[in-house]
């Protein structure tokens, strides 16, 4: 079956660094854009980078300097690279894509992986 997997989340000092993974996974045909959305406790999920199947990378101005978000079309994965973490990065992260299965395009959610900014 087709579905999005999540990994990388855990605890981290503030200042420290994550790195998130997301693998596409079944008989996907073709994959458009992706992007990572966090959620804190008692917030909205918000969108924090995306980038299209092209490599053009957009960003929250919350992360803006710290996140790098990448993608690496053979192997149908997107990366987020945390850096410079505060406390206020702490939620669970959801990777989301595009992807056509025959010839249908579909949005996938990832189940989220949890990170923790404390000391």
């Amino acid at each position: 079956q087709v579905q999005l997997v999540e990994s990388g989340g855990g605890l981290v000092q503030p200042g420290g660094s994550l790195r998130l993974s997301c693998a596409a996974s079944g008989s996907i045909f073709s994959i458009g854009n992706m992007g990572w959305y966090r959620q804190a406790p008692g917030k909205q999920r918000e969108l924090v980078a995306t980038v299209t199947s092209g490599s053009s990378a957009n960003y929250a101005d919350s992360v803006k300097g710290r996140f790098t978000i990448s993608r690496d079309n053979a192997k149908n994965t997107v990366d987020l690279q945390m850096n410079s973490l505060k406390p206020e990065d702490t939620a669970v992260y959801y990777c989301n894509s595009f992807l056509r299965v025959g010839q249908t395009w579909y949005n996938y959610w990832g189940q989220g992986t949890q990170v923790t900014v404390s000391s």
